[in-house]
């Protein structure tokens, strides 16, 4: 479960304060898939960005999986984030110079696992994305739809309860897009609760419900409003 109350962000340089978020209250349960969408600059990264516990903000509460993260420090937000969140972005964020199985390894590595259960873990994830056979190969050896499987491999080896997902697809043919969306959908139905921004109209109508965001503020459609019209950047 993912809980926002009356949460704000404000940027602030010299005497110009910037809100980014205006009092989002927003509540997404356990196992749903949300699409995120908006023009450029209404607020989607920073939204995600507070979601992933990478930035912290001003106002209201925010409650992750039932921990109200409000208060915490670096070191608590760090641990939370490694335990409960994996994060998939637009540009891979591969290491060129290892295999697929190093790849995904590495953040397995800062969480403390012994070898064994990284290797069991590892061996699991690229058999759900369908690379198990390519384990060994450079990710300069696959196509651009290929290298997004990886990192879903890497982001779900960890088995977090929540995916962030920014612009997924946004570097991917129509088909490779198809392929990458349908291989979220199966991980969101073994229950990992997904939140994706995209531009991609299509895309996000596929999710259970999606957020707009516009100017910092937050409209929360259900999947069924398609009268509505997403907008995109």
């Amino acid at each position: 479960m993912l809980k926002m109350e009356n949460v704000s962000k404000i940027y602030r340089t010299n005497l110009i304060e910037t809100h980014a978020l205006r009092k989002v209250d927003l509540h997404i349960g356990a196992g749903e898939f949300v699409s995120v969408t908006g023009p450029s600059g209404s607020g989607k990264t920073t939204f995600l960005n507070l979601a992933g516990l990478l930035e912290t903000f001003e106002e209201g509460d925010f409650y992750l999986d039932g921990q109200n993260v409000k208060g915490l420090s670096d070191n608590q937000l760090s641990e939370l984030r490694n335990e409960k969140i994996g994060f998939i972005f637009q540009s891979f964020n591969l290491l060129p110079e290892l295999p697929l199985f190093d790849n995904v390894d590495v953040p397995l590595r800062y969480r403390g696992f012994n070898a064994k259960e990284r290797k069991e873990r590892i061996e699991n994830a690229l058999e759900i994305v369908g690379l198990s056979s390519r384990m060994q190969h450079l990710p300069t050896q696959l196509s651009g739809g290929q290298q997004q499987r990886v990192a879903i491999a890497r982001a779900i080896a960890g088995q977090p309860k929540f995916l962030l997902a920014d612009e997924p697809t946004g570097n991917l043919d129509s088909l490779m897009a198809q392929q990458v969306m349908e291989l979220l959908e199966k991980i969101n139905q073994q229950g990992t609760t997904i939140i994706m921004v995209t531009h991609d109209e299509q895309l996000a109508r596929r999710a259970h419900r999606n957020i707009q965001i516009f100017d910092g503020q937050v409209s929360d459609l259900a999947k069924d409003q398609t009268d509505v019209l997403i907008q995109s950047e």
